[in-house]
């Protein structure tokens, strides 16, 4: 059984539950595309016996649901183990992790409401978003606000076309693809900066700048929990 028929099948049985069911998962697991089920919805919603507006609704909830729970990954990580993770791993320095906080401080609002029209990111930007700590009401407000432009887009579409969205399938696949595509270069570009960046500072001898935090971490910890 494909994800379309596996779709269809949960809304025929579920209906607006399965809506939110299906969209739910989609945010824990990318790979199940919103740009198939959120159509498929708006088919269903068409029928005589479901709402447009129920659906929509019922795919809020969803959305919402997963946020929750990949923000609470990202609150129950927290960012001292997160700076920690930075500092074990070969290439990333205290530096990079400064320039993370920086950037959730500057843009993390609109990289939650952004990020939840992003095929692929839409569900990662979560986890940030609980590292940081951002306030679960103005998350929960971004997270709504940003699916529900991008929800009932594809569901509008499912609703007015009928039967016939399928014609515009293709095109939402590549969409997804030059997206993914964006992305896997933007991660590449940022691991091909890191090598440079270390190559050049062991060529020309320079010491490891933390070198410090990282004999920190090393150091045996007391019963409190704490380094030396």
């Amino acid at each position: 059984m494909n994800i379309v028929d596996w779709a269809v099948e949960t809304m025929d049985s579920l209906g607006a539950l399965g809506v939110l069911l299906l969209i739910f998962l989609e945010n824990l697991f990318p790979p199940i595309p919103s740009e198939v089920i959120l159509p498929l919805a708006g088919v269903t919603a068409a029928g005589p016996h479901q709402s447009y507006w129920v659906m929509l609704l019922a795919s809020l909830g969803g959305s919402v649901l997963g946020a929750w729970v990949l923000y609470g990954l990202g609150r129950a990580l927290g960012p001292e183990r997160l700076r920690r993770i930075f500092l074990r791993l070969p290439l990333l320095h205290v530096e990079d992790y400064d320039k993370t906080v920086a950037f959730m401080d500057r843009h993390g609002h609109k990289a939650i409401f952004f990020g939840r029209m992003v095929p692929g990111i839409r569900s990662l930007i979560s986890i940030p978003a609980g590292l940081y700590a951002m306030p679960v009401g103005a998350f929960t407000l971004l997270t709504l606000a940003g699916s529900a432009l991008w929800n009932a887009i594809f569901l509008t579409i499912g609703y007015v076309m009928g039967s016939n969205w399928t014609v515009i399938e293709p095109y939402t696949d590549v969409f997804s693809t030059v997206v993914y595509a964006i992305v896997a270069l933007v991660a590449l570009t940022f691991l091909i900066r890191l090598v440079l960046r270390e190559r050049k500072r062991r060529a020309l001898g320079l010491p490891d700048p933390d070198e410090e935090y990282r004999d920190e971490l090393a150091a045996p910890r007391n019963e409190g929990g704490e380094g030396r």
